[in-house]
């Protein structure tokens, strides 16, 4: 934890990490030269046993095959999506094109023909990497239907077909000089506001990001990963996936999170870390009172993406006996730009996303003068580092509006900065509530009602309202019945009456993007069209 005492709402970046000029090919070899028999992935089945796992060794040389057979077929700068699972071949894909050159797009499984078309379209891609099916998605189906009329599409890739996605092709400019700052990765943004951006990402800033990140979090090379996150977000393939690479450490590739195999996996193979955001953690620990399992090898869990609620803390401490660290990050900076250290007291856990990483400049601006303000007021949060994105792609208007003219990253979202750089998280720019003339802030909302142990989660939107503007409509799951007039005493006991939300909606579950984020746009859109929750 940094020792330090701030006179404004800016905090300069702590040069305790070196940035790597270096590639994530070059990472590789290296991490395979000095590490060859440590085991780097492992393929877990959808019951949670182990299908087959790799060595660092082993993971080279499948990545350098794959990479050759690639550059035959692609030229460096060129873009292909990877559509699929979280599956082996993912992976190989990942290392294969950064070790060749050749920029790697991602897409969720989940997408349908307008969805995909939309990212091959956009993206310029020229290949698309995909398996038939998922999950009932008919995905080869899908994207032929995506492509069709495209003429930039020369290969559709069956990731299951080891011959066809091996072949050699003549292209003979093979593994092509690839450099720290050339892209790697062209990630689209999840959507909780609307409509995706690609924001392109460099090898240099996206391992850097995930070592530093992953140091915080004091992951090294005994310890056993657990990646259930989607691979097609920088939480699954970029903090993940490179962020065991940079430890050198066990990674045990899970397709879709399932908490019963989850602590299956947590007994058997001694998993150490994750990533899970809140939903996932409470329903660990709702599957660990149906059956008890051996959780002690457990040290540090990260956490992000929605408020954490203090009995979620108190719960996983208890119950998992490990340290859970709530983070903030997005994907134009690689992704992640805060994270609580261990040290940090249970407030500074519940309360904040941390202070900012090592290299990383954390600002909170004037929305409207884009000056730093005083401590303790809410603005913009802005950052300024080595992780920041190239820009998005085929979007020069929307980074200028990103990225300003000394460099700091407007993220979108508000917050509010301590004297010892702690970050809290007040909601999202867009989603600002104006009520009556007033400014209202969700995610200061959503911490007070998070606390009222009989809410799960909570989302808090606002509605329009022909005499406020807009009224502020809180949405909430919660295992036991509970009636608005405890929840509005809950709310005047903890922060001032007008931010009382005016409109409560009990609901079975929330509209998710892939990463697991709470999509508000959608949230606002099915209640107003009269078909989402049970209002009290």
């Amino acid at each position: 934890m940094y020792k330090i005492e701030l006179k404004e709402s800016y905090f300069p970046s702590q040069n305790d990490a070196v940035i790597r000029d270096i590639t994530v090919g070059e990472l590789l070899r290296e991490i395979a030269e000095t590490h060859p028999a440590n085991i780097a992935l492992v393929d877990i089945s959808e019951n949670g046993d182990v299908n087959k796992s790799w060595s660092y060794s082993e993971l080279l040389s499948e990545a350098v095959t794959l990479s050759y057979s690639l550059s035959s077929r692609f030229h460096k700068g060129e873009k292909v999506v990877v559509w699929a699972p979280n599956i082996p071949q993912w992976i190989f894909m990942e290392y294969a094109c950064a070790l060749s050159g050749i920029v790697l797009v991602t897409a969720n499984p989940s997408f349908q023909s307008k969805e995909l078309k939309y990212v091959i379209e956009q993206s310029g891609a020229v290949g698309v990497f995909l398996v038939s099916e998922y999950r009932g998605n008919k995905m080869e189906m899908i994207a032929k239907d995506a492509i069709k009329g495209n003429p930039k599409i020369r290969e559709l890739i069956d990731l299951d077909n080891r011959k066809a996605l091996y072949y050699e092709g003549e292209i003979k400019d093979n593994l092509s000089a690839v450099q720290p700052d050339d892209p790697a990765q062209i990630q689209y943004t999840s959507g909780t506001t609307g409509f995706p951006k690609g924001a392109v990402l460099s090898h240099k800033s996206l391992l850097n990001n995930a070592k530093i990140y992953c140091d915080r979090k004091r992951v090294n090379e005994n310890s056993v990963w657990s990646n259930f996150m989607p691979l097609f977000h920088t939480a699954g393939c970029a903090t993940g996936a490179l962020g065991c690479l940079s430890a050198a450490c066990k990674m045990l590739l899970i397709k879709q999170f399932n908490a019963d195999i989850f602590a299956k996996l947590i007994e058997e193979q001694k998993v150490t870390t994750c990533f899970a955001v809140p939903t996932m953690l409470f329903s660990l620990l709702e599957s660990l009172e149906k059956k008890p399992r051996d959780v002690s090898s457990l040290e540090v869990i990260s956490t992000g993406g929605a408020p954490v609620p203090p009995e979620l803390v108190k719960r996983v401490r208890e119950r998992l006996g490990c340290h859970l660290l709530s983070a903030f990050g997005q994907t134009e900076h690689s992704p992640m730009i805060s994270l609580n250290p261990v040290e940090a007291s249970f407030e500074q856990i519940v309360e904040t996303a941390g202070q900012p990483l090592p290299q990383t400049e954390v600002s909170i601006r004037s929305t409207d003068t884009n000056e730093v303000l005083p401590l303790g007021i809410v603005g913009e949060i802005c950052a300024r580092s080595y992780a920041i994105m190239i820009g998005y792609n085929d979007n020069p208007e929307a980074t200028k509006t990103t990225i300003d003219e000394k460099c700091w990253l407007h993220t979108g979202d508000l917050g509010v900065m301590d004297k010892d750089g702690f970050i809290k998280v007040t909601g999202r720019v867009k989603d600002m509530i104006i009520r009556g003339g007033e400014n209202h802030f969700p995610a200061e909302i959503e911490a007070i009602l998070v606390a009222h142990p009989a809410i799960m989660q909570v989302a808090v939107v606002g509605l329009p309202d022909e005499k406020w503007g807009e009224i502020i409509a809180a949405f909430f799951t919660s295992e036991t019945s509970i009636n608005t007039h405890e929840l509005k005493d809950h709310c005047r006991a903890n922060m001032s009456p007008q931010k009382t939300p005016s409109i409560w909606v009990h609901v079975p579950d929330f509209p998710l993007t892939g990463s697991g984020k709470i999509q508000k746009f959608s949230i606002r859109e099915k209640y107003l069209n009269g078909n989402y929750g049970k209002t009290l």
